[in-house]
């Protein structure tokens, strides 16, 4: 009977040995083929198990979490949705995350480890710290105002504070409510079947993401540049300029939309928008100068973030002098998103100075300790602090007795530059209408925001689509907004 006892106990012993092994072997070796299979939902009902932390604006959450009761327990909310969309993006269980909830995932869902006091202890205990908060940079009545001076229109505004980069507007419309993509239910894969159909893409941040050529609103950077190179100087020289302008080694001829170009002073010029000028202007200060001044500017920057990518603004440098002529008025491969022009007018505002724009102010743990602080970014220098007085004198001129009239602010100092940029084949395309400028109050030392605004109407008859008409008013709303004590 001992020996059955023993050959019993030495059977049990093995199978214990066998089970701890094969536990060893799971834990160890295929610990990670575990974790990544599909069908382990762990690690997701651990996700949503708690709220999420939230992204503020002036302090307000405009974000929030809902109990659902259900395995993935905490669904995403959105205050105010449509309108800080393209500053928030979504945070969806069935398709991710985009924009501030893609790259602060870590941690508004907690998982971050520098929330984590005691990381050895939550490693053992599998436990979650509470999500930490986001506090954006922008300013809610200017998100208001773009939202609302764009109304039913497809566009974009991006607006800056010159002085730190702090970005105070990003929206883009047609907007969507990240809300209706916020759980993993039928309402969930509907709404993003829907968004995704739409051809006027409501997904897509034109204000970062999307690249339009500028038009005239680059003749900003062709003025930087010929000041800088010397081939202009005295602003109310005459420029020797023809009109119409033959472009270089073609019989195509350039025109204005204004008359009074022919043979213009450069003040003139810029404020009638000559194309004619800045064309024979770009060729004059030739490749090498307009490329390097649009580098300093930001344009063919691969890697700037805000967090979130930033879509690269580009200006061919492989052109022809004919090409080079299109280029330097904003047209053939020149190509800029609504915040890159924003830096633009922001440099001019500065005194020449670029500074990277950011998005985030700060971050904090769930019981308010701050985490990291975004502060203001590298700067680097556009053109001499004298160019920018005078392209500051420049865009003043437009506000006050050209094509920018309708973004005066009685009792403010503004400056601008319009733009009407064609597109399509054959220049086919409703045109697009631009404007970028500044402003400050007279009390300022300095301009408090930069702005830049495109509209894309394509319903708009052809001939009432102008940059002073069309986006000179939002920019103006957006700048009053600031500007407000």
């Amino acid at each position: 009977m001992t020996r059955y006892i023993r050959h019993a106990a030495a059977f049990c012993a093995l199978l214990l040995v066998a089970l701890l092994v094969n536990a060893a072997r799971v834990q160890l070796l295929l610990a990670e083929t575990y974790r990544d299979n599909p069908a382990n939902r762990r690690d997701t009902i651990a996700r949503y198990h708690q709220p999420r932390g939230d992204i503020l604006v002036a302090g307000r959450p405009v974000t929030g979490s809902r109990d659902t009761a259900e395995h993935l327990r905490y669904e995403r909310t959105y205050r105010d949705g449509p309108l800080y969309a393209p500053v928030t993006g979504f945070a969806s269980q069935e398709y991710g995350t985009t924009l501030l909830e893609h790259t602060e995932d870590a941690l508004l869902s907690g998982t971050d480890p520098v929330l984590a006091p005691l990381p050895l202890w939550n490693e053992f205990t599998r436990s979650r710290n509470a999500g930490g908060d986001v506090e954006t940079t922008i300013h809610p009545a200017a998100q208001r105002a773009a939202y609302e001076g764009l109304r039913s229109r497809k566009g974009a505004v991006a607006a800056v504070e010159p002085a730190t980069g702090r970005i105070l507007a990003l929206v883009s419309l047609p907007s969507y409510d990240p809300e209706l993509l916020s759980g993993n239910g039928e309402t969930a894969r509907t709404a993003w079947q829907r968004l995704n159909a739409d051809p006027d893409k409501p997904l897509l941040n034109r204000a970062v993401r999307q690249t339009y050529p500028p038009g005239s609103t680059f003749k900003v950077i062709t003025a930087a540049a010929a000041l800088e190179a010397g081939v202009a100087g005295d602003l109310d020289e005459p420029t020797d300029s023809p009109d119409p302008y033959v472009l270089p080694g073609t019989t195509t001829r350039l025109t204005n939309g204004a008359r009074g170009c022919e043979d213009a002073s450069l003040r003139e010029a810029f404020t009638l928008s000559c194309n004619t000028v800045f064309a024979k202007l770009g060729v004059r200060t030739g490749l090498k100068d307009m490329a390097s001044t649009a580098h300093a500017f930001g344009f063919n920057d691969e890697d700037l973030r805000i967090p979130f990518p930033v879509a690269r603004s580009t200006f061919d440098t492989t052109v022809d002098r004919a090409q080079l002529a299109l280029a330097s008025i904003g047209q053939y491969n020149t190509r800029a998103t609504p915040l890159q022009m924003a830096m633009v007018a922001a440099a001019v505002a500065s005194g020449g100075q670029v500074r990277e724009p950011y998005l985030v102010e700060r971050t904090t743990r769930a019981s308010g300790g701050t985490v990291s602080s975004g502060g203001s970014r590298p700067v680097r220098r556009a053109m001499q602090p004298g160019t920018a007085m005078r392209l500051q004198q420049l865009m003043r001129g437009v506000v006050e007795k050209g094509t920018g009239e309708r973004a005066a602010i009685p009792g403010a100092v503004v400056g601008g530059k319009t733009g009407t940029a064609q597109h399509g084949l054959g220049n086919s395309g409703t045109p697009y209408a631009w404007f970028v400028g500044w402003a400050q109050d007279r009390s300022d030392i300095q301009p408090r925001v930069a702005v830049a605004v495109v509209v894309e109407d394509a319903a708009a008859n052809r001939r009432e689509i102008s940059g002073g008409g069309t986006a000179a008013p939002i920019a103006r709303s957006v700048m009053e907004a600031v500007l407000e004590p």
